[in-house]
């Protein structure tokens, strides 16, 4: 029960980092966050996993800004920046789930990655960002209202907001759902 205590609490603390510091830019640094939230009323324990999972998070966005390679460097006509930067996904391209990814994000929460990639709101780099993270964080399966917290910090991250429909289905409540 205590383990289930600290999954959520440190969700928890995410929530709260994206609603008080929606404007990335305005989020303080890691050490000043960490007061932030002590004074916010947040136990030692759930904070500190927040903060180590959010560092992974802005490494990783950090690394893939810094990895893209300018729009002119796309063209088969510049070799010169070929080997540098990510490499832009065909859209015959296909991701397979490795079986740990499998096991920990469980098919509800992949069946969620794949509605998101398939509809254009989230693009390869951001969709392994999202995996990278999932796979950081506690829960075996990973629930789908987690999951749904690191796409919208993966949002978050790169200073983006998702468009309203995507932002509705991300903070829909799953259980509130009645099928028609």
């Amino acid at each position: 029960m205590a383990y289930l205590r600290y999954i959520e609490s440190m969700f928890e603390v995410l929530v709260y980092v994206y609603e008080n510091y929606w404007q990335g830019d305005a989020c303080p640094e890691l050490h000043h966050l960490g007061r932030k939230l002590t004074a916010a009323g947040f136990e030692a324990e759930e904070i500190q996993a927040a903060l180590v999972w959010l560092d992974g998070l802005n490494t990783a966005a950090q690394s893939t800004q810094i990895c893209l390679p300018p729009e002119e460097s796309a063209s088969p006509h510049n070799t010169r920046h070929a080997n540098q930067g990510v490499q832009a996904q065909s859209s015959d391209s296909l991701r397979i789930y490795s079986v740990t990814e499998q096991e920990h994000l469980g098919a509800e929460s992949l069946g969620f990655v794949s509605f998101l990639e398939s509809s254009g709101v989230l693009p390869p780099h951001m969709r392994e960002i999202v995996l990278d993270r999932a796979m950081a964080a506690p829960g075996d399966p990973l629930s789908l209202d987690d999951l749904k917290i690191i796409v919208l910090m993966v949002y978050w991250s790169f200073g983006e907001e998702p468009d309203a429909l995507v932002l509705d289905e991300l903070c829909d409540d799953t259980e509130q759902r009645i099928a028609h």
